[in-house]
């Protein structure tokens, strides 16, 4: 793939606040020590197969239904102290796509943040993230008018402290989709864990 313009570190390790889910180093988000545009050997030696990738274009909706969200997508970009910036915490609570990382439908992993709780405003977008099962389906919409299909490959609740950042940011040869939100128990204020799931490209749309 076209290595994507991001920075050569994007410092961290991922956690979150009892307010939500986004990216800060060790405290509040995910972020990465590998780059989505460093092709990793695994990646480099695998096949390609599956639906043909699509234009480039940034993402602007997102629904699931199994879990019932259907939102909005902002961008997001790298914070001052260069971690991952987080969605807003607002009441229509958006999903934010980590604007590093490939648009939906192009090779390589694209990276979509959520809240799990909004502060005041209750429960976040992926609030029931963690409730997806392998071949649930989920559309991302682009700004140009088209749409990329994914179903779910995996579902993984990991600690903050080992977040698989290569399985995570790690290039792959075809186009695959990451969301990611916190989980687990709260301790000393914070959510443990973090849920992240694993999504391939099954189908495009006009």
């Amino acid at each position: 793939m076209t290595p994507v313009s991001t920075p050569a570190v994007v410092a961290a390790t991922v956690g979150c606040l009892v307010t939500g889910c986004g990216g800060g180093a060790d405290s509040d988000g995910p972020a990465a020590t590998e780059t989505p545009g460093n092709r990793s050997p695994a990646a480099a030696g695998s096949s390609v197969s599956g639906p043909r990738p699509l234009a480039r274009s940034v993402p602007v909706g997102l629904e699931i239904p199994a879990i019932g969200v259907d939102t909005p997508v902002v961008r997001l970009g790298l914070a001052p102290d260069r971690t991952v910036e987080v969605p807003p915490i607002t009441a229509d609570d958006p999903a934010g796509w980590y604007r590093y990382s490939p648009t939906p439908g192009r090779p390589g992993p694209s990276v979509i943040l959520g809240h799990v709780t909004v502060g005041t405003h209750g429960d976040g977008v992926f609030r029931h993230l963690a409730r997806l099962r392998r071949d649930d389906g989920i559309t991302v919409r682009l700004e140009n008018g088209t749409a990329a299909r994914f179903a779910v490959t995996s579902v993984r609740t990991v600690a903050k402290a080992d977040f698989p950042t290569e399985d995570v940011y790690g290039d792959t040869a075809r186009p695959e989709l990451r969301l990611i939100t916190c989980g687990g128990p709260l301790e000393d204020g914070e959510y443990r864990d973090n849920v992240i799931v694993f999504a391939a490209l099954r189908a495009t749309a006009p």
